[in-house]
């Protein structure tokens, strides 16, 4: 038995909650991944996890063993690093999970860059709409705009957005601009309804306006086609429409009525090992984003 292999296994089995995660991460077999941490278990003299057909738990003892395996590794990682100087390169699988506008757009332009810096790492994207389970679906990280609702979450943000309200200038002509969220009443909306449900948009004072349109949908490229389109208004982070309000494609409305910016963050399971190949990805994430003048508090300031 490898040991270190053994307990690196055991780290990502428990951290992934199963042995086909882990396996499918460490390039082997899950055969071969339930073989180390059954050898292990031998080794140690004490059963380590609950294996069911449906899932996985720590006993006392794994629990024990797991908090420890995580100072060692935490440990050698520390130390390899030192005394190599720097030679000692980040390396793996990150599995990472970002919306899919957002990743088109911002994530992956951005990996050719961080895969020159650092050859030995590999992302594996995963692209959804929806709020993943980050440990029960093996994500290490996860690319959240907004406040974060599940407190065994850790978040750093890494940048900011506007909400912000967009129309085309073809519209705008056609239909006039309105001078208040309240007008919005009498003027098409393309909305945004995720599973179904149409989200309100809210404004500046807490005000909440439940959008009026004949087009709805779950996806946010759909939102920006609609708006070029010259179906309507949108309310929106500001990322989304950044590059089309700068050449004048759409023009952004009601700025007196915008609310708080919007987070966007790198969120990761609290209480979890963080890997050296994760937190260099944040922090690469996080520079470029803070260079980017898409995601800024403030994507097209208002004159004067």
């Amino acid at each position: 038995m490898d040991q270190l292999l053994a307990l690196r296994l055991f780290v990502r089995v428990v951290e992934s909650g199963s042995f086909s995660a882990a396996a499918r991460e460490a390039g082997l077999g899950q055969p071969a991944v339930s073989k180390q941490i059954t050898a292990l278990e031998t080794h140690l003299g004490a059963q380590l996890l609950r294996r069911t057909s449906r899932s996985l738990s720590l006993t006392d003892a794994g629990q024990d063993f797991y908090e420890s395996s995580l100072r060692l590794l935490d440990d050698l990682e520390t130390a390899e690093q030192r005394i190599g100087r720097g030679q000692t390169t980040p390396s793996g699988l990150i599995r990472v999970s970002v919306a899919p506008m957002f990743g088109r757009l911002y994530v992956v332009p951005r990996l050719g860059a961080f895969f020159s810096r650092y050859p030995e790492v590999s992302v594996d994207l995963v692209v959804t709409d929806r709020v993943v389970n980050l440990v029960e679906e093996g994500i290490d990280l996860s690319i959240h705009n907004g406040p974060l609702k599940d407190s065994a979450l850790v978040a750093r943000r890494i940048a900011n957005t506007p909400i912000i309200t967009v129309a085309s200038p073809a519209y705008l002509e056609m239909h006039g601009e309105p001078a208040s969220p309240q007008e919005l009443e009498r003027h098409a909306c393309v909305i945004y309804a995720p599973l179904g449900v149409p989200r309100a948009w809210g404004f500046a004072g807490d005000l909440e306006i439940q959008p009026n349109g004949k087009f709805r949908t779950n996806d946010a490229d759909q939102i920006r086609a609609a708006v070029l389109s010259d179906l309507g208004l949108a309310h929106a982070p500001g990322w989304l429409f950044a590059r089309e309000i700068a050449t004048g494609a759409v023009r952004r409305v009601l700025r007196a009525y915008e609310p708080a910016p919007l987070a966007i963050s790198a969120v990761h399971a609290a209480g979890r090992r963080l890997s050296t190949r994760v937190r260099v990805f944040i922090e690469y994430l996080a520079g470029t984003f803070a260079a980017d003048p898409d995601l800024k508090e403030d994507i097209n300031p208002a004159p004067g």
